[in-house]
């Protein structure tokens, strides 16, 4: 078992309590049996996400509106899984899926995943998405600044130029201004 699945599976015990549903879908090879787990009625949120993850993992494309909808979740840890297992899944939706919920205004709160998940698939959508999401983290008092962070640093690691008026816009704002300079140097000339 990865590293990965092995935190997980710790964090959901805890949540499960002594379910023997929880020793089931942990113990199961069978993808059939984890999809039926997304699907069927009253399944608790912890045997969703075990489901989703290790279908994610394994390639299983029935995991990808649930991994999608735990990618907006307000629990960090469950948007880190998420995205891990997206990342893994190789679903052509997922850099859209991504960049429409580091865009939305309405959920930005969690948008740190989604950004960082960007970042890592370096899809077309990740540069435009990631300017936009920190144009909007720019306006004075925003609270989000870990959002705007991560766009920062992560828009240096992808290396477009296109980002370079909104990093020189940036360097304005003094918790960005030092991964400003940073992401700015990465850009081609």
């Amino acid at each position: 078992m990865d590293e990965e699945l092995r935190s997980l599976t710790e964090r959901l015990r805890n949540e499960a309590g002594a379910s023997p549903a929880y020793d089931r879908l942990v113990a199961t090879e069978d993808l059939d049996v984890l999809a039926a787990a997304l699907t069927e009625p009253g399944q608790p949120l912890w045997a969703r996400e075990l489901a989703a993850f290790r279908l994610g993992a394994a390639g299983d494309g029935r995991a990808f509106e649930a991994l999608v909808l735990l990618l907006n979740h307000r629990e960090p840890r469950r948007c880190a899984s998420a995205a891990r297992a997206l990342a893994r899944l190789g679903d052509p939706r997922t850099a859209r899926a991504a960049a429409a919920l580091a865009t939305n205004e309405l959920r930005v709160a969690y948008a740190l995943h989604p950004v960082r998940l960007l970042v890592e698939l370096r899809a077309p959508e990740a540069v435009p998405a990631l300017v936009t999401t920190l144009r909007r983290r720019l306006r004075p008092h925003d609270p989000h600044r870990t959002v705007a962070l991560a766009c920062v640093t992560g828009l240096g690691a992808l290396g477009d130029a296109r980002a370079r008026p909104v990093l020189n816009d940036a360097l304005a704002h003094p918790v960005l201004a030092e991964e400003a300079v940073r992401a700015l140097a990465r850009l081609p000339d």
